[in-house]
């Protein structure tokens, strides 16, 4: 791990575009089934012009992308903001960047910058992960 270093790039990860597909099955694995993400008509009455993503989901993203890069028992903090939604169809990379390396108790750490940005480069989440080398 001696060539991670402040400015290292963890190796980003780009999804297929969100399908409705996709939306249903987030649904039913996460318990959140709240219409707005599955049914067009109750979108356009909320005045969305379409169903859209769960920010869980793009969360959920950016979690693989971290332990795709360290397994998941070196990850000691993960939080976001979301930013702005993710549209059905849209095409999610999720990026991260060490910002910062300490150590804590003994143990080597690195700060990453997170962030799940859509293919025209909206940001829909940003936050931040503590993972241990």
């Amino acid at each position: 791990m001696s060539q991670i270093k402040v400015g290292s790039l963890v190796p980003a990860l780009t999804l297929p575009p969100v399908s409705r597909h996709t939306l249903a099955l987030y649904c039913g694995a996460s318990g959140d089934h709240n219409p707005i993400h599955v049914d067009s008509d109750f979108a356009r009455k909320a005045g969305m012009p379409d169903v859209f993503a769960h920010g869980m989901l793009s969360m959920a993203y950016l979690g693989r992308m971290l332990t795709d890069w360290q397994p998941q028992m070196k990850l000691r903090t993960f939080t976001t903001r979301f930013t702005a939604l993710t549209q059905v169809h849209d095409v999610i990379t999720c990026t991260g960047k060490v910002v910062e390396i300490l150590e804590e108790q003994g143990v080597q750490l690195v700060r990453l910058e997170i962030a799940a940005t859509t293919a025209t480069g909206t940001q829909t989440l940003i936050g931040e992960a503590m993972v241990a080398l």
